[in-house]
């Protein structure tokens, strides 16, 4: 037991996630073979071969979180005579640092992940390298891999192609910054107005990113809408959760990421490599979803379309823009989670039916995700025309064990959420409240408050109930150890 009492919310909080990592089998510390490894490694690698472009006379920026350190990319974008637009995005090469079967490769591929808690973010890689060394941090040389995108009129993009080049990045960006200048309520942030010709080619970015994103929604792409909560402390002690949406400045980068990781994926398979690919399988409770539609007045056809999904989401979002967060998640939980999955040459996979693609693999966050730094090594071994580093059944095993893994963190980072708002809501038991149900199985249903982002079990009166449904509900238990929130049906 934690004693409360004896310790500051953070710290609780921290010693929680601690804890939560061991018990689901996660490494929340690194070893001293690790650190001896880390200690070898002396500065950032800027070895240049005649494969390496030098493209740091390039306008790149990076756009990220406020508090983020660990950067994985940059993007540019340049005007054709002709219409067409060139975009660049570079992605650290962290491969150059952290080798096969190292001890610091060990260490990541054993968590796959940086988990994010409320409390503490522990890092897939040591801070030194990935807020540092392999980082593509401001005003500093890096390496990296750049996939280069030919955009046309429409949005589509034309041609696609890879290389390694030495990039330097002008101006590190914040999504809350850029967004509200985008978006009109704020004027040029200064980062952007110090760099000669940023603020036109952000623009440029912008106008793209909505191109792209338009087109993927004609051709059936999902929109969704999802509510992420960040605490906010003042002096040890949590006084808030707050609510972080979707803005365009992210528009900018999710849609030049997508689009990257699809041109990586048909990269590999040109090569005749093989790839980790992203699925997202076609969903098994569409007849909820069809029902859920229909209690919003739409008509889904009885087997599943994501063009005809993705038209009554949009429907959702011009009716009610803010309860659209709340049919975004009921739909996300009813389609599944995604995997991560082996494609051989010659083999087509299932793709990712949210993306309505067919070719998607993760590459663009080796600092962050095991998967996209596996990616990273099969691409450059592509590139010099080497052999494929890693045998068929040694990424079959790693794709099943990235995908498990996953889950185990996804779970540490929701049960340290709900610690964390079990121990903001301990005092209002009792207090009613207005929810949605989002998640309804044999092991229990649960809900999610309007006002207050929450998620909790409803404890009674939960018969008869299903994802979608609205509700009110009285708080009548909180457990903050383990990050229990128990709610029961008024009505």
């Amino acid at each position: 037991m934690i004693d409360l009492h004896a310790v500051g919310h953070h710290s609780y909080l921290r010693e929680l996630a601690h804890r939560a990592m061991l018990e689901r089998g996660l490494l929340p510390d690194f070893q001293p073979e690790d650190l001896a490894e880390l200690d070898s490694i002396h500065g950032p690698a800027l070895q240049r071969d005649a494969g390496v472009r030098d493209l740091r006379g390039l306008l790149w920026c990076s756009i990220d979180n406020n508090d983020s350190r660990d950067l994985d990319q940059l993007t540019v974008a340049e005007k054709l005579p002709d219409g067409r637009v060139k975009v660049l995005i570079a992605v650290a090469d962290v491969d150059s640092l952290v080798k096969p079967h190292s001890a610091l490769d060990k260490h990541a591929n054993h968590n796959t992940s940086s988990v994010y808690t409320v409390a503490e973010v522990f890092p897939m890689l040591p801070e030194r390298l990935c807020t540092d060394l392999t980082s593509l941090n401001h005003e500093s040389d890096r390496l990296a891999i750049v996939i280069e995108l030919l955009i046309g009129l429409d949005g589509a993009v034309q041609e696609s192609t890879l290389y390694r080049a030495l990039v330097r990045n002008l101006a590190k960006l914040s999504y809350s910054h850029v967004a509200r200048w985008l978006e009109g309520s704020d004027e040029v942030p200064r980062e952007i107005a110090n760099v000669r010709g940023l603020e036109e080619n952000l623009l440029l970015q912008d106008s793209i990113a909505q191109k792209l994103k338009l087109l993927r929604h004609e051709r059936g792409a999902l929109e969704f809408e999802t509510i992420h909560a960040s605490p906010v402390f003042e002096n040890d002690i949590l006084k808030d959760l707050v609510t972080d949406r979707s803005n365009r400045a992210k528009d900018i980068v999710a849609d030049f990421m997508i689009a990257a990781n699809g041109a990586v994926a048909r990269f590999l398979t040109a090569k005749g490599f093989p790839s980790i690919r992203r699925v997202v399988h076609t969903p098994r409770r569409w007849d909820r979803i069809v029902a859920l539609a229909e209690e919003h007045g739409h008509k889904l056809p009885s087997t599943p379309e994501p063009r005809a999904l993705n038209e009554f989401l949009m429907a959702e979002k011009a009716a009610d823009p803010i309860r659209f967060p709340d049919i975004s998640l009921s739909v996300i939980k009813l389609l599944g989670s995604g995997e991560y999955s082996i494609e051989l040459p010659g083999v087509d996979s299932e793709g990712h039916f949210g993306l309505a693609v067919k070719d998607y693999t993760h590459s663009t966050a080796p600092n962050r995700r095991f998967p996209d730094l596996l990616t990273q090594r099969l691409v450059k071994s592509a590139l010099e025309g080497s052999h494929v580093p890693y045998s068929n059944e040694e990424l079959t095993a790693l794709a099943l064990h990235c995908s498990k893994t996953e889950d185990a963190v996804n779970k540490v980072e929701r049960q340290v959420s709900k610690s964390a708002a079990a121990l903001l809501l301990r005092s209002r038991i009792g207090e009613e409240f207005k929810g949605i149900v989002t998640g309804s199985a044999p092991k229990g249903t649960w809900i999610r408050l309007f006002k207050i982002p929450v998620e909790g079990r409803l404890v009674k009166g939960f018969e008869g109930l299903d994802v979608g449904q609205k509700l009110r509900v009285r708080l009548v238990h909180t457990d903050v150890e383990q990050g229990f929130i128990d709610f029961e049906r008024i009505g």
